[in-house]
């Protein structure tokens, strides 16, 4: 009986629990979610934020058909009866993205708690975990405080190699009441470092966002409460140059410089008592030039004087007397606005794969890893011992750091010992594009944790990795992540390296869309359109690089073409229908401006600056030594681009609700594609017969019919025959070679052209020692002038490829935001 009693127990419970995992197997959850696709931001200058969330369960096929969201004043009220805000009720619809939220009317600085549960096919969620978001400032007269700073150069500065010391502003205050919250809103210009109490605040880096500082200037906002208590308080903000105060201003007419760093910021305290005030940038700072970094320039680097150090200089009681009144100065023309993406971050660290000394106290450090950011260092030594520090992305032949291809770029941090024990030091203000470094000055025997590399770039997750049984793949795919990384600088630049760093458009036409696989990019690219509609002309002129840091307006189609195209890849990655909306007016002001500027009587533009740029030579010897930087003009390339964007075009005018432009653009497009055959199209090619010239109107739709077999026919020609199973195509050609030889049914020539290691080829960049991307085919032969190791933009649509074609990973050109898989 007690047997059987047992065996009965027994079986309840294995029952039970299996009702148990069963449940939780069935459970549907909501989680990560967003507002404006940020995570409990601090400051939104949008009152009615568009709310985001994803679904979770252990079950395939789950889609949702309603939900509810709850937004209340306080976590307490987050309930269906309390919610004071907002409670939406249950909303029958399948979308999870960008749900605009539709309570109460907001006011600045509101904060606002939210959760959302949802109704599936499977079932229905459990509420959510909550969530915050807080309205930013809104309005210009929001800000309390005046812009402070020192708008001249000190007798230590060197105004001809650009050389000027960081800035020092401190404040002390006093609380006398309980605190309930604070926050501190802050624009440090160029780039700042942000102390209360002796912390630092937040652990980002190289901040603000950079901006065209004529246009806009972002702000950051810190929950400070836990930061500040009752009784003395100190704020301290150190102020780097970044992109304020350029980095070379020898060319005035091509370079812009903003001027002296400067800040703004104020500090809005909440008591319990239910009073409320503003410490704020005024005439009662202190400041100081005369500090331990007596330079700092994102081309050259970092001079760091230890000596110098304040000690204790961000806490109460500090004496300032030495000090300078803080004054004031000229406001910056920009428009404030909060940040809209998350800040540059340290994240990852980077150990040496060996130290090799090379006497008299040097050493040559190898990371094993091309990347962007500093490198950390941990010493010991004598007052006035200097440390410098090179950085190179390899070496030459001798052994020695080649540093030709950084071109007047010093790149080089100086530390200076105060002799007070074990000193670490890492730069605030700078960063570098290395795999060396050489240190020179270093006394002792060095262990690995004396130098650490500092991989720096905008915090975004990971969303994608790419595993296959073909080793040369999985690495080419390793290398672009490391590249891709290596150049999200707040905004995405061409190279971390030399005296360049600028966010080129072409680099990034097709390349954002292959990106957007790998990281959790969409805030990023669209305040990078952000900065593009800022860098448009009144006449509707775009730039090529953007923030218009350099005044490149060179009126080409294929550079300013990214504007419409990550529009597009924004829409189809993540369904943002307000990413056209805001967009669609520049492109169409754009392509009117183009039109009327450079259309001939026969319809073709006539316009272009680049051609297929950085071409592969027909051998990597026939490109020895000779300088890439060479401009083949092409209007079939501008002609080709300007058909595929009026035929995006089309597509957008009817997504954004412009219907009356849309027969506008369907004609355009008609009549371009009629003239473009008629002016390029020569006996079954088209142009010149090169790949690109060819690849273009298979890609863009404009061959048709025979026309088409006969132009397919050229490209496998040209691959198989000329070429011998290579690519020959540039940066504009690339962007379209691994989709096309798809469409067209030559899967076996992409896969040929993705795993070759002979020249030219991204596995032969891997043969001969790239850790990243390659700016230039033949980068083991060009002349150094224009010849980066850590760049991007030839990667074309070597990504989407992957995801797309080789693991058939695609979001539906319809219902987009992988909604549905195509």
């Amino acid at each position: 009986m007690k047997k059987n009693l047992f065996n009965y127990k027994t079986f309840v419970l294995t029952l039970l629990w299996l009702i148990t995992a069963d449940v939780c197997l069935a459970q549907i959850s909501v989680q990560k979610l967003r507002s404006e696709s940020l995570e409990n931001p601090l400051a939104i200058d949008n009152t009615q934020p568009r709310l985001s969330w994803q679904i979770s369960s252990q079950q395939r096929g789950v889609m949702q058909t309603a939900w509810q969201v709850l937004v209340a004043s306080s976590p307490e009220k987050l309930t269906e009866k309390d919610a004071d805000l907002w409670n939406s009720g249950k909303v029958n619809t399948s979308e999870s993205l960008h749900n605009p939220y539709a309570g109460k009317t907001l006011k600045a600085r509101e904060k606002c708690f939210w959760k959302v549960k949802v109704w599936t096919n499977k079932g229905e969620s459990v509420w959510s975990e909550t969530a915050n978001w807080t309205v930013g400032l809104l309005y210009y007269k929001a800000w309390n405080g005046r812009w402070i700073g020192f708008d001249r150069h000190f007798p230590w500065d060197n105004e001809e190699e650009q050389k000027l010391s960081a800035r020092y502003f401190r404040k002390e205050f006093e609380v006398k009441k309980q605190i309930k919250s604070a926050t501190a809103y802050i624009m440090g210009l160029g780039l700042y470092e942000f102390y209360i109490n002796g912390q630092k605040i937040s652990n980002q880096v190289l901040a603000p966002a950079p901006t065209d500082y004529q246009e806009n200037i972002q702000y950051n906002a810190f929950d400070i409460t836990s930061n500040i208590n009752q009784g003395k308080q100190a704020i301290g903000v150190i102020l780097g140059n970044g992109r304020y105060y350029a980095m070379r201003q020898a060319k005035p007419y091509k370079v812009k410089t903003f001027g002296f760093p400067k800040l703004l910021m104020q500090i809005h305290v909440q008591y319990t008592d239910g009073t409320s005030e503003t410490i704020k940038t005024d005439e009662s700072w202190k400041g100081t030039a005369n500090g331990p970094i007596l330079a700092n320039n994102e081309y050259d680097g970092e001079i760091f004087d230890a000596r110098k150090e304040f000690i204790g200089w961000t806490q109460a009681g500090f004496n300032d007397k030495e000090w300078l009144k803080a004054e004031y100065v000229q406001e910056p023309a920009g428009k404030f606005e909060a940040q809209k993406i998350a800040p540059m971050k340290v994240m990852q660290d980077i150990y040496p794969v060996s130290i090799t000394p090379k006497g008299n106290g040097k050493y040559l450090i190898d990371f094993g890893q091309n990347f962007s950011g500093w490198m950390k260092i941990s010493i010991q030594g004598t007052i006035g011992d200097t440390i410098k520090m090179r950085f190179a992305e390899s070496l030459q032949s001798n052994g020695e750091l080649f540093t030709t291809n950084l071109r007047d770029a010093k790149v080089t941090d100086t530390y200076i010992l105060n002799g007070k024990g074990k000193e670490v030091w890492e730069p605030k203000f700078v960063y570098h594009g290395f795999r060396y470094a050489e240190v020179s000055g270093f006394k002792g025997q060095p262990s690995k944790e004396s130098f650490v590399g500092r991989f720096v770039y905008d915090d975004m997750a990971t969303t994608g990795t790419f595993q296959s049984s073909n080793a040369l793949l999985n690495q080419i795919f390793k290398n672009s992540w490391w590249g891709i990384a290596s150049n999200y600088k707040g905004m995405p630049v061409d190279c971390p390296q030399r005296n360049e760093r600028q966010p080129w458009l072409g680099d990034r036409t097709v390349g954002a869309y292959g990106e957007s696989f790998l990281f959790d990019n969409a805030t990023f690219y669209t305040k990078w359109l952000d900065d593009i509609r800022y860098a448009q002309k009144e006449d509707g002129a775009i730039p090529d690089v953007a923030p218009a840091f350099w005044r490149y307006y060179s009126d080409n189609v294929s550079w300013p073409a990214t504007l419409t195209l990550v529009t597009e890849m924004l829409y189809r990655q993540t369904a943002d229908v307000k990413v056209l909306e805001q967009n669609y007016p520049a492109i169409k002001k754009w392509l009117s401006y183009m039109k009327d500027r450079y259309m001939n009587d026969k319809g073709i533009i006539t316009k272009d600056s680049y051609g297929d740029w950085c071409e592969p030579p027909l051998t990597a010897e026939d490109g020895r030594g000779v300088n890439a930087d060479q401009k083949h003009p092409s209007a079939l390339i501008s002609t080709a681009y300007y058909y595929h964007l009026l035929t995006i075009m089309t597509k957008f005018s009817v997504l954004t609700g412009n219907t009356q432009d849309s027969l506008y653009f369907t004609q355009e497009a008609a009549k371009m594609k009629k003239a473009f055959n008629q002016e390029f199209y020569k006996n079954g090619y088209y142009g010149a017969n090169k790949l690109t010239d060819n690849l273009l109107p298979l890609a863009f739709g404009i061959a048709e019919g025979e026309q088409r077999k006969q132009v397919i026919a050229q490209v496998v020609d040209i691959i198989e025959n000329k070429n011998k199973g290579h690519l020959s195509t540039g940066v504009v050609g690339t962007q379209w070679l691994m989709r096309t030889l798809t469409q067209i049914g030559r899967n076996d020539l992409a896969f040929k052209i993705a795993t070759n290691t002979t020249y030219p080829s991204w596995g032969y960049m891997l043969q001969n020692g790239a850790t990243t991307i390659w700016e230039l085919w033949n980068g083991n032969t060009a002349a150094p002038k224009m010849n980066s190791q850590n760049h991007v933009m030839m990667l074309g649509d070597l990504l989407i490829w992957y995801y797309e074609s080789l693991a058939g990973i695609s979001s539906d050109t319809q219902q987009t935001g992988f909604k549905k898989s195509s």
